[in-house]
């Protein structure tokens, strides 16, 4: 179950925000959703399917997601897994051409901030 941090929060479709993931549980919250609030500096606004790839060029920029942290209760990521991503981290990344797919449903409203729905569409999971 998961327990809210903004009962109104949207997606980027103009629609209840839905939960990303709860295995692994993911957010700024650690809720499962992809919420953001006043303390929020990383924006963590975008649920992304991880790859190889992105765990690859986010360890490379100085974001290690993949290995294990077992005191803060995180095994790590794996390709399929889904997870709240800063929004300025996926934005690296797509510049980079590594751009992990988006779940549009899971993916807060204030990513349209960072880049178009257009954008975001080019890049949601089918």
């Amino acid at each position: 179950m998961t327990t809210r941090y903004d009962d109104t929060a949207k997606n980027v479709l103009g629609q209840e925000l839905q939960p990303c993931s709860l295995n692994p549980v993911t957010g700024f919250y650690r809720n499962g959703c992809c919420e953001t609030g006043p303390h929020d500096l990383g924006l963590h606004t975008v649920c992304a399917v991880m790859t190889a790839e992105f765990l690859a060029f986010s360890a490379a920029t100085g974001n290690d997601l993949s290995t294990p942290r077992p005191e803060f209760a995180f095994r790590g990521l794996l390709p399929g897994d889904r997870w709240c991503l800063c929004a300025g981290r996926w934005k690296e990344a797509l510049d980079a051409g590594v751009a992990p797919q988006v779940v549009l449903e899971a993916t807060h409203e204030e990513m349209l901030a960072v880049v178009p729905l257009g954008v975001l569409k080019d890049h949601a999971v089918a």
